[in-house]
């Protein structure tokens, strides 16, 4: 178990959220595939979702208007300062969507688009430290971010967080690039793919077997492609009932963490 009590160093994946404008549906979905429980927030916080696996925050849901079409999972990386990271992310290029802006106790947060194209927020926590469980099945594993512009994207991630970045011989004829912290931690990683009709961070859920969450998603009544073997693990692409995409891994024995 891989459990989380402390905020997070400077540009971790800390938290994830997703909109959705049908919370039961998605409350059922996601319970089945994940094995989620959840605790339904107050309206006066719009109903904000609490997505729990062994009683640790794993995720949200957050009911939205139904008229919506648009549906992702939004990924927020870690700041002990929401004001000066906000700051220095739009110095170099970032368009703001959120301001900063404080949640009750829970913490701040602010909402950006990267020079590439891709939404991101920013998360300073407070009571909530964001995912407090990670890297075990039905919790987050990683998050990538997928561009057609991967130059804007390294120079504006090394520099925004201070990641160094490293190329990958294992993936041949892959433009991707890994994202280190400070300390030499892997946090993420971008892919340069030219195919891509917008840039946009990708969110991997860990499983046991990633063909049996495959099964589960299609029961569920989301899409899924049929699990494939890749350098890394097992994996397959899905589709939620809300057109919200992800991808689901079982990791080979020793691919790290």
């Amino acid at each position: 178990m891989s459990a989380v009590t402390t905020n997070q160093p400077l540009g971790t994946p800390t938290w994830i959220d997703l909109g959705i404008p049908d919370l039961d549906l998605a409350m059922s979905f996601y319970g089945t595939v994940f094995g989620w429980e959840f605790d339904v927030g107050p309206e006066e916080f719009g109903r904000y979702t609490m997505c729990l696996l062994h009683g640790k925050k794993v995720a949200a849901l957050m009911p939205v208007d139904a008229s919506s079409t648009a549906h992702w999972w939004n990924v927020y990386l870690a700041t002990d300062d929401v004001d000066d990271t906000d700051a220095r992310c739009r110095a170099l290029g970032a368009e703001s969507l959120v301001d900063p802006m404080q949640i009750a106790d829970q913490g701040s947060m602010s909402i950006l688009r990267d020079p590439a194209g891709a939404q991101f927020g920013l998360w300073q926590g407070a009571a909530h430290v964001g995912c407090e469980l990670v890297n075990e099945p039905g919790t987050l594993l990683r998050n990538d971010l997928v561009t057609t512009d991967a130059v804007a994207a390294r120079t504006f991630y090394s520099t925004a967080f201070g990641f160094t970045l490293d190329g990958n011989d294992e993936l041949p004829g892959v433009d991707f690039t890994f994202l280190r912290r400070a300390d030499g931690h892997e946090v993420g990683g971008i892919v340069g793919d030219p195919r891509a009709t917008a840039s946009s961070w990708g969110t991997l859920f860990m499983v046991d077997d990633a063909d049996r969450a495959v099964a589960a998603v299609r029961e569920a009544g989301g899409t899924a492609d049929d699990a494939t073997d890749m350098q890394y693990g097992r994996t397959a692409d899905v589709t939620d009932p809300f057109g919200a995409t992800f991808t689901v891994g079982a990791p080979s024995a020793g691919a790290g963490d």
